[in-house]
């Protein structure tokens, strides 16, 4: 094997390109990428980072790449996967020879159903030319609309209330985090939020959206209207399986992988936002991740197994977020779940439990100031990945350690 190309210069594949040569591999590497930047970590968009005036966080410089011989083709777009000839060809007419492939096309945001493309008063949020649009519009008095009540639209609203903008919130369901999240973590977010003066309108519906050249203007159900600065949307993700799609690769839920990644080419593997595995944890339930953490450990993964190791998924689930002084962190994942149980942890901070009918613990949700909830919540991800049953009334006791659960 002498080639390995990398379609995507996100936080996955760049650290797949770095990885690979880690691991000793000496054949080319080409890693291609659609912004004009080298890879880059993504949870400083919404989080304390670039909406507050920092830079990227590169994952590596530009010339730790070519001291690598990491050839990293910016601002370029592969167009097309000829799987007979084992080509990829870009946008400007440049084909690519590989050995293997490996597909990081991340995902793209749900666009909101009638307004088409997002334009200078309509903003979404994924890239770090994404975010510096926003920011111009980040200050005293400035007013933002938010559409969704997810991590990135909450972390957004909490970095603009510290400017000093105008938030509302606009969620179409009973509450806020509705997917993933137990209802009393929702709740303690809502509150904060509150606090801070972010106005949260759940159960709203958008009548008419009209885009000025000064501003936005949002009619809901019930007759609200909202006048904004700008609108930033956040209701999902889409992900990027186009090309995929096009060379004849199977879909569902993103790009079709096995636990070593391998799409239905053996020579063609996927890692990342744009790909859905099976997690041998909850018996092979067949998901799609977006998240930072499992990035890293997918590129990880990835690199071993293009060199032609026979390493599979095993990690279990992780998600962060930060928002004014609270961190939130959930470890798996609950669906299945048939009790929950609230353990104090103190300062204010608390964990949810979800346990399956069978006993065992399925996911760990907590929230609270700083890192307090961190280390318990990583000793139930490492019960969640034992798959040890547990009992309830000692998860609620906050003296009985989760270290010593774990070890029974």
């Amino acid at each position: 094997m002498s080639s390995i190309v990398i379609i995507g210069a996100g936080e996955c594949g760049g650290r797949t390109a770095l990885q690979l040569r880690e691991r000793n591999f000496d054949g080319t590497i080409t890693l291609v990428g659609a912004e004009a930047l080298h890879p880059y970590e993504r949870p400083p968009l919404s989080k304390n980072g670039i909406l507050e005036g920092a830079d990227p966080k590169f994952i590596m410089d530009a010339e730790g790449y070519k001291e690598r011989g990491i050839d990293v083709r910016l601002s370029a777009n592969a167009i097309g996967i000829d799987r007979s000839s084992k080509t990829v060809e870009l946008s400007d007419g440049t084909t690519l020879a590989y050995d293997k492939l490996l597909l990081a096309t991340g995902a793209r945001p749900r666009p909101l159903p009638g307004i088409a493309e997002r334009s200078e008063r309509v903003l979404t949020l994924r890239t770090h030319a994404d975010a510096l649009a926003i920011k111009r519009h980040l200050h005293e008095g400035s007013r933002l609309a938010i559409v969704g009540g997810g991590f990135i639209g909450l972390e957004l609203a909490a970095i603009a209330r510290g400017l000093g903008a105008t938030v509302t919130l606009i969620e179409g369901l009973a509450r806020i985090l509705s997917r993933g999240v137990p209802e009393d973590i929702a709740h303690a977010v809502a509150s904060r939020h509150k606090t801070a003066g972010v106005e949260i309108l759940c159960e709203s519906r958008i009548e008419t959206f009209e885009i000025g050249a000064d501003g936005v203007s949002i009619s809901l159900t019930g007759g609200r209207t909202i006048d904004a600065d700008i609108a930033v949307i956040g209701i999902g993700s889409i992900p990027n399986v186009e090309l995929a799609e096009k060379a004849g690769l199977t879909i569902e839920n993103g790009i079709m992988v096995d636990d070593h990644l391998r799409t239905s080419d053996p020579d063609i593997f996927a890692a990342g936002d744009c790909c859905s595995f099976p997690i041998p944890v909850y018996g092979g339930r067949r998901v799609r991740l977006e998240s930072w953490r499992s990035a890293q450990e997918q590129a990880m993964l990835a690199a071993a197994n293009l060199m032609g190791a026979d390493e599979r998924i095993t990690a279990v689930p992780w998600f962060w977020s930060d928002q004014y002084e609270l961190t939130l962190q959930v470890a798996g994942l609950a669906e299945g779940a048939v009790t929950s149980v609230r353990r104090e942890v103190g300062e204010g901070a608390f964990i949810i439990f979800q346990i399956g009918a069978d006993g065992r613990l399925l996911s760990a949700s907590g929230i609270g100031p700083g890192n307090g909830i961190a280390r318990d919540i990583r000793l139930a991800e490492m019960l969640i990945a034992s798959g040890k049953t547990v009992d309830p009334a000692a998860l609620a006791q906050a003296d009985i350690k989760l270290k010593s659960l774990l070890a029974a």
